[in-house]
């Protein structure tokens, strides 16, 4: 009995000290919820048939396509407006806070994106009409302004300092409701996602839904450190994983927006990809960091500067690039017309090359992929699974290349690298190769026991692949 009665006491004194533990989030509610504020949207939508006459899915230029990829709605024909008569109009809900008191406002790009009229609600139930001042689809930021003033301000946090494991708490409108208060931790920073190259996300478990987006993340000081954006989930609900943009990228943008109405990147005209353990060995760097250049677009700031396809990008501008994401984020951020040095790999040393920024130019519509065209049977290189074959100059021309030959069979070691029928084989541990002969020319010179770096273009794009010969 005695025992019992101790595990009792034991189990209440340990409740009571979890209890005591946690965090009390009822004053940062009562000061920070009067600045934030409900969003709804009016779009006049007109659906485009498809070649069947039904209205089709919404598509990329369609703001309601970034509303169900961020939230990971699945998009299946049939549904609401997929059939039948076209909806005249249409009605999104999402969150904000204010920043000034005289009425500017952030919330996502994503929400008033292609709107018509956009309707702000404050917490005392005033409700106004909102003119959307700029919206970055590359960010997923968006300004907005009302006609009044006195208004109540976020505190601005420094998202810089963001500890994973802290407690952050979200208030916004989820499904409509508004004035929610969903609370969790920091579990990442720093997160790329597919498709978001230029933003560090903040990774929380904090319970976000559509109708959350645009709305703050705070800290347990009551400052501002993100701006709710997007989830990762299978089912379109909340499973765990949120997304929100640090405030500090988010106040560049919408300092420029407010200034220019546009924001200005910069930009060095490169395709890049993840350095791997293997790839840095074939290269001779001591351990995998940077971002591996796959092709310079002709006339670029990178083509003006001199840099090459093999280079790895290891520093812009004195900041260490540690993986491929770094990049695009470092390069965006700086001055147009700036001059700034960037540290490459080449040939097995670090090399210093003079650049000067460009602007990054505005989003162009991806080209249909470049198929190879008749292939002509030639020798074979047995040790790497690869049967090859020359190209033709209409080939050439066509793939809009110099150097390469063609893989019409991948198997053994090469299939498990991940090679295909149809790939071009641009260059092998650097070196262009202009035919078959050459290809297997080359190889014969190098160790049969290291890892090979081959440039390989599929498509429109091109990436290095390692592949060891059996």
């Amino acid at each position: 009995m005695k025992r019992v009665v101790l595990a009792v006491v034991f189990g209440l004194w340990t409740w009571w000290a979890q209890a005591e533990s946690l965090p009390d989030f009822t004053d940062l509610v009562e000061k920070q919820a009067a600045t934030v504020v409900n969003i709804s949207t009016t779009t006049n939508a007109h659906p485009v048939a498809n070649n069947n006459g039904a209205p089709s899915l919404p598509q990329e230029n369609d703001p309601m396509f970034d509303f169900f990829r961020r939230f990971g709605i699945p998009m299946m024909p049939g549904g609401p407006g997929q059939q039948g008569a076209p909806i005249p109009e249409s009605h999104a809900m999402g969150s904000g806070f204010i920043v000034s008191q005289d009425g500017y406002i952030l919330t996502n790009s994503h929400v008033v994106q292609g709107a018509d009229e956009v309707l702000v609600t404050l917490q005392d139930k005033r409700e106004f009409k909102a003119k959307v001042v700029g919206v970055d689809r590359k960010t997923d930021v968006a300004v907005l302004k009302i006609d009044a003033s006195g208004l109540p301000t976020v505190k601005i946090g420094d998202s810089s300092k963001v500890k994973v494991g802290e407690w952050v708490v979200a208030i916004g409108s989820p499904f409509g409701f508004e004035s929610t208060v969903t609370k969790g931790i920091v579990s990442a920073k720093g997160r790329s996602l597919p498709q978001e190259t230029l933003v560090p996300f903040i990774q929380t478990d904090v319970p976000i839904n559509p109708g959350n987006s645009g709305g703050p993340l705070f800290n347990m000081k009551g400052e501002v450190i993100g701006i709710n954006s997007q989830i990762y989930s299978r089912t379109g609900g909340f499973m765990g994983l949120s997304f929100a943009i640090p405030i500090d990228v988010a106040l560049q943008v919408s300092d420029q927006l407010r200034t220019n109405g546009k924001v200005s990147r910069g930009w060095l005209g490169v395709v890049i990809q993840e350095v791997t353990k293997e790839l840095a060995d074939s290269f001779g760097l001591g351990k995998p960091r940077g971002a591996l250049v796959v092709s310079v677009q002709k006339g670029a700031p990178a083509d003006k500067a001199g840099i090459h396809v093999s280079d790895i990008i290891l520093r812009f501008d004195g900041k260490p690039i540690n993986t491929q994401e770094d990049l695009p984020r470092v390069v965006s951020g700086a001055k147009a017309g700036s001059k700034v040095t960037v540290q490459v790999w080449r040939k097995g040393a670090p090399l210093d090359v003079s650049v000067v920024v460009g602007e990054m130019p505005a989003d162009k519509t991806a080209q249909n992929e470049a198929t190879p065209g008749k292939r002509h049977p030639a020798g074979a290189s047995g040790k790497l699974g690869l049967a090859l074959a020359d190209l033709s100059a209409e080939q050439r021309k066509e793939l809009d290349i110099a150097s390469g030959v063609l893989v019409e069979d991948a198997s053994g070691a090469a299939g498990k690298a991940g090679l295909q029928n149809g790939d071009v084989i641009l260059s092998i541990n650097n070196s262009e190769v202009h035919s078959v002969q050459e290809f297997n020319q080359v190889l014969s010179h190098l160790d049969p026991k290291k890892m090979l770096a081959l440039l390989v273009k599929r498509g429109d794009n091109a990436q290095f692949m390692t592949l060891k010969p059996e």
